[in-house]
């Protein structure tokens, strides 16, 4: 038995240990897809996200507590990713930076609004979850923002005047939006859109047979709205039956994989962004500079505004105040700097942006005059 004299000792003993105790953790989810035909987002995302986390803990974590990130793959599956966001919810992390496509948002976003846990999205762009009050946030605008400028480059600038659109419906939420938003862009300046042409994701999949159906009619362009690799291996399958077609792509596909693996058959491509990657910003230069440093290769969307959905949690963490929550702290500063733009949260926690034409000229993404 401890003596009672000797407990004020003790206690002082017990104090001191927990004074010299590391803080907790600030603990951040990450989801997205890390195994899948979309993979290329997903680590993309992760090395963003990763960087903003090394970053923010050399200069101190938040509020002197060191930043701890936990990583989840969605494998690009509803259920898989249902299953990952409540595993962080058991981790008990105060946000989640992702998910990095819709049908991935679409799964996830209701199991958020139920823990009232908000989910910050570098590249969702589905119109379903757009002017909702809920726990659901994003960097980039909805795909309305996107097609419009799509819509007006085919008409105006490249005359085209029938298009059709292969999309895929394992991203139904966003390419089902995309098309529709496209749709009516494109009627609206004159153009004709022909039957779309609807394929499921997979290993499976035969390009030979889509590029053939897509080309019935004749149209004058085709866009592709489906992930890098697909939209390479569609274009070289469309290429080697019509060399002259106009060919287009969503934005989903404008990574640096495409290029990769895409070779001579996706030269001349063209998809509207959101993204510079010639981008003289110095917060931008700096990224840029830093991620290469700890990479060695060069960010591109998703890894930017991985970066950038990071950013925009730790600063409303350090600005958080009493019993206000994160959400509460995003929507009473509203405004943010990221990478490439200031990044401007609506009450329902979408922003918008400026997107422009980008085109693939020997081998690289290059801006095109609009």
């Amino acid at each position: 038995m401890i003596a009672l004299r000797h407990l004020p000792m003790l206690l002082f003993m017990l104090i001191g240990l927990a004074a010299c105790a590391p803080p907790e953790p600030v603990r951040i989810g990450y989801i997205g897809g890390l195994s899948d035909r979309v993979s290329d987002l997903g680590i993309g995302g992760l090395q963003g996200v990763r960087l903003a986390v090394e970053l923010r803990n050399k200069n101190g974590g938040i509020k002197g507590r060191p930043i701890e990130l936990i990583e989840s793959d969605d494998q690009q599956t509803p259920e898989v990713a249902a299953q990952a966001f409540d595993s962080l919810v058991q981790h008990r992390v105060v946000a989640v930076v992702g998910p990095m496509t819709s049908a991935m948002a679409m799964a996830i976003v209701p199991r958020a609004n139920a823990a009232k846990m908000l989910v910050m999205s570098p590249t969702v762009t589905t119109g379903d979850l757009l002017g909702i009050d809920d726990y659901f946030f994003r960097v980039i605008p909805a795909t309305h923002e996107f097609v419009r400028t799509n819509a007006d480059y085919y008409y105006h600038v490249q005359g085209l005047r029938r298009l059709r659109l292969v999309f895929d419906v394992r991203n139904r939420s966003y390419s089902q939006s995309w098309l529709d938003d496209f749709s009516k862009a494109f009627a609206a300046a004159g153009g004709t859109l022909l039957p779309p042409l609807p394929f499921t994701s997979s290993e499976e999949t035969l390009f030979p047979i889509l590029a053939r159906q897509a080309l019935a009619d004749r149209p004058d362009g085709i866009i592709l709205v489906a992930n890098s690799v697909d939209a390479a291996m569609m274009s070289q399958a469309i290429r080697r039956l019509d060399a002259r077609v106009a060919l287009g792509t969503s934005e989903w596909a404008a990574t640096e994989r495409l290029v990769e693996i895409g070779g001579k058959w996706i030269e001349g491509i063209t998809v509207a962004q959101f993204f510079e990657r010639d981008s003289r910003m110095p917060s931008h230069v700096t990224f840029r500079n830093a991620f290469l440093n700890r990479f060695n290769r060069e960010p591109g969307f998703p890894e930017t505004f991985s970066y950038d959905a990071a950013n925009v949690i730790f600063d409303a963490l350090e600005a958080q105040q009493g019993k206000q929550t994160l959400k509460q702290a995003i929507l009473a500063r509203r405004h943010f700097v990221g990478a490439q733009r200031p990044i401007d949260f609506d009450d329902n926690g979408d922003t918008l942006g400026r997107t422009f034409m980008v085109g693939i000229r020997n081998g690289a993404f290059v801006p095109l005059s609009h």
